[in-house]
C-alpha cells in the first residue's frame, strides 16, 4: 500500500490499523469517515509512530487517542 498518497482508502487503512494496535475500547466511535483528507499528513504521522512501536503505556495510548481526537472533523 502506498501511504504517500492522500486518499480516503489510505485514511481508512491507517485509522483501522491505529485502532487495532492501540486496542481502543472506543474503536467503534473512531470511524475513518470522521477524518478529513486535509489532515492526512497528521494522521500519517500518528500512524507511523504507532507502527514503529510494539507496545504502548497507558499514558502513551491516552496521548495518541487525544491527538487523534483533535484531528477528527468538528
Amino acid at each position: 500500500m502506498n501511504l504517500n498518497e492522500a486518499t480516503t482508502s489510505n485514511v481508512a487503512f491507517m485509522i483501522e490499523e491505529i485502532k487495532s494496535k492501540l486496542k481502543m475500547a472506543t474503536a467503534a466511535a473512531m470511524q475513518p469517515s470522521h477524518f478529513d483528507l486535509n489532515r492526512y499528513e497528521d494522521i500519517k504521522d500518528i500512524y507511523e509512530v504507532i507502527a514503529s512501536k510494539p507496545t504502548f503505556s497507558i499514558s502513551e495510548v491516552e496521548a495518541l487517542v487525544s491527538e487523534l481526537g483533535k484531528l477528527r472533523n468538528q
